[in-house]
């Protein structure tokens, strides 16, 4: 009998090396990110929007996506420069990143708006009608080409803020007449986040006219490796249709048109 066990477990114990690499987890792909709901958080299913997008993206290519957050800066530094991460997101393209990054195919659209309070309303369809206006902004955050030249060349008074919930905070108390922020960040902060009561929600209203919508991207390190990543990701985003994916989330939670702000 033991005889006859014998040349079994041999067989058994080669088999081994075979089983536990077909058990073996996807390669991961990891990506620093700063924590901006609904696009990209822990806070809600599939990391957001776009971290629910790109994990759909790697799974199509038989990988996991993995995000790890930190403030902006430091996302910016570990994405663009740590070996660990082979990008950072999400982010709006501009002149200044093309010299960065490899920019993904889309991974969600924002729409930036000029918020103010409805006891002080402004009337602005261009952004030249906001010449001279103090104007909360987000330090690091890109508001358009546009938007961004006028404020280098002082046409425009920005004053930033380390994040959008401080600068709506400011905004209520009257620091200044108005701040821009994405539209759905604005809502997932009045609406989902638990931090603004109805009183003060009740205050604040906003403008999208002087703004175009724009995508947000991953970015892929500006080297050959970060470019064949950025290609394999592009061909196999190319399968999901991104304005239905972004309906259906915001669907999924509730951010679907239903609790939009008054303007």
């Amino acid at each position: 009998m033991p005889e006859r066990v014998r040349p079994l477990a041999l067989m058994l114990w080669l088999l081994l090396p075979c089983a536990s690499v077909f058990a073996e987890p996807a390669a991961s792909v990891r990506f620093a990110a700063e924590d901006w709901p609904p696009f990209i958080t822990p806070t809600l299913p599939g990391h957001g929007l776009s971290g629910t997008l790109v994990s759909a993206v790697y799974e199509k290519l038989g990988q996991s996506a993995q995000v790890e957050y930190f403030p902006w800066k430091r996302t910016m530094e570990f994405g663009l420069h740590h070996p660990r991460y082979a990008g950072f997101m999400a982010v709006w393209r501009t002149p200044e990143r093309e010299k960065l990054c490899h920019f993904s195919a889309p991974i969600g659209n924002t729409q930036t708006v000029l918020v103010f309070l409805k006891d002080a309303p402004l009337q602005a369809s261009s952004l030249a009608e906001l010449t001279g206006m103090r104007i909360g902004t987000v330090a690091g955050y890109s508001n358009g080409e546009q938007f961004d030249g006028m404020a280098r060349q002082g046409l425009l008074r920005v004053e930033e803020g380390v994040n959008d919930e401080i600068n709506l905070r400011k905004l209520l108390s009257k620091r200044f007449p108005a701040i821009v922020v994405e539209k759905h960040v604005l809502r997932h902060l009045l609406y989902n986040s638990g931090r603004f009561t109805k009183a003060e929600r009740e205050r604040i209203t906003f403008s999208e006219q002087a703004f175009k919508e724009r995508p947000v991207h991953i970015c892929f390190k500006r080297t050959a490796e970060g470019l064949a990543q950025q290609k394999a990701y592009n061909d196999a985003a190319r399968e999901i249709d991104l304005a239905k994916f972004e309906r259906e989330y915001w669907r999924r939670i509730g951010m679907d048109g239903n609790q939009a702000v008054e303007n």
